[in-house]
């Protein structure tokens, strides 16, 4: 095994323990977001690009994107219970 290869893998590692690690919600997800590059990364280096484009678009952008708008919407959505109630 090269040294990049065991960095790679030791850093998405350790990115995985961070999302683990996370309470808040939308912390969680953009921690998420920078443990799915970290696997782009690790990808790449296994010499699989197609996964790894795969990856880039969903683990990175997509999956994240919508977890954040829903996060967002039930924010919202509680916050107008509150409004309505009076407290």
């Amino acid at each position: 095994m090269i040294p990049l290869q065991v960095v790679s893998i030791v850093l998405v590692g350790a990115g995985a323990l961070a999302v683990v690690l996370q309470r808040d919600p939308l912390r969680q997800a953009i921690v998420n977001s920078v443990y799915a590059l970290l696997l782009v990364v690790l990808f790449m280096i296994y010499q699989a690009p197609d996964v790894a484009l795969s990856m880039l678009v969903v683990g990175s952008i997509a999956y994240p994107l919508v977890l954040m708008v829903a996060i967002m919407r039930v924010r919202d959505r509680g916050e107008e219970t509150t409004d309505r109630t009076g407290r």
